[in-house]
């Protein structure tokens, strides 16, 4: 008589502090599944040996002990979507297919671009210090409208920003690694290749930043691409901070050779008290809380859900990423 044998449970990794508030998704595990928490090295000692790891904020200091431990390792999915404090050589090489959270942040990250072009549009600084005064005096402002609108790193944030940017009126040009297919899509106006960042940068009325960090891109605008932008250009970055040569843009920010920026990302974070950005009249400043919603984390851990039921069940993985690209 054949006795039928329990399938082994899958064993899943989760890289985070117990009490971290985006693991609320994961309290009642998937049936056939193991999560095994932990923040050190240490957590996991008595556990078998994962199937998958999920990465929530606790990065390579972590995974990469963790990866070169247990080479049965199937898949590892990173919560957020930037990958620069994540990858290291050996998983760049291997076949272990990488996912990440892009897309559950980039409605808000696309709502807080818009609102930086606004906030200098409008001119709400002076609205804010004419009523601090008690002061009635009537001024001229801008619209959206009509305006060129660059994307640069027109993924899925750069998409997002467009589809909130296109219904004020604004044109919109997509810059990515490469202008695939017609140039345009039903956002962009047109799309251009990365090689044209200047170009892209010379052409736009304001210029919104989404690109991920890898060593490609690190500095990609610079001095000369800040240089290109209008007096009347207002620069937004919700990528990387690294991105961009911030000591260029503040130089850029000083001389008055753009009329503003806002800022999620910094080239360090937190940004140092004695950073000239905090004291600019013509800086909108968020500590890197752009996609902070109430539900984010949640958000996130329900996106890695619904790939760990393509994963139990052997269907392609969505949000994969190119591990040798960074993104």
């Amino acid at each position: 008589m054949l006795v039928s044998r329990p399938m082994p449970d899958l064993v899943v990794y989760v890289l985070a502090k117990p009490a971290d508030p985006g693991l609320l998704p994961l309290a009642t595990p998937p049936p056939g599944v193991r999560l095994v928490v932990g923040d050190r090295v240490e957590a996991f000692a008595d556990a078998p040996s994962p199937d998958a790891v999920f990465a929530c904020g606790i990065g390579r200091s972590l995974l990469e002990p963790l990866f070169k431990a247990h080479p049965g390792i199937r898949w590892v999915h990173c919560r957020f979507a930037g990958l620069d404090g994540l990858l290291f050589p050996e998983l760049v090489s291997s076949p272990t297919p990488l996912t990440n959270g892009r897309g559950s942040f980039s409605r808000s990250l696309g709502e807080f671009a818009v609102a930086g072009l606004l906030y200098f549009a409008k001119d709400f600084p002076r609205m804010r210090r004419l009523q601090a005064a008690r002061e009635w005096q009537s001024f001229d402002v801008e619209e959206l409208h009509g305006r060129t609108l660059g994307i640069v790193g027109y993924g899925d944030i750069g998409r997002s920003i467009a589809a909130r940017a296109k219904p004020f009126g604004m044109r919109i040009l997509g810059l990515r690694r490469r202008a695939a297919g017609p140039g345009r899509d039903d956002l962009a106006d047109e799309i251009w290749s990365l090689d044209r960042l200047r170009e892209l940068m010379a052409a736009s009325d304001d210029v919104a930043v989404a690109l991920p960090l890898t060593p490609e891109t690190r500095h990609l605008v610079g001095e000369a691409e800040i240089r290109a932008l209008k007096p009347t250009s207002v620069f937004v970055n919700v990528g990387r901070g690294a991105v961009v040569d911030e000591a260029a843009l503040v130089r850029a920010l000083s001389e008055g050779t753009i009329k503003g920026v806002a800022l999620d990302v910094f080239e360090t974070e937190p940004l140092p008290k004695e950073s000239p950005l905090w004291g600019m009249d013509n800086v909108l400043l968020s500590p890197h809380t752009a996609d902070h919603t109430r539900t984010w984390l949640v958000d996130a851990s329900q996106l890695f859900l619904q790939n760990l039921e393509r994963f139990r069940r052997g269907e392609p993985l969505m949000t994969l990423v190119d591990k040798r690209a960074g993104y």
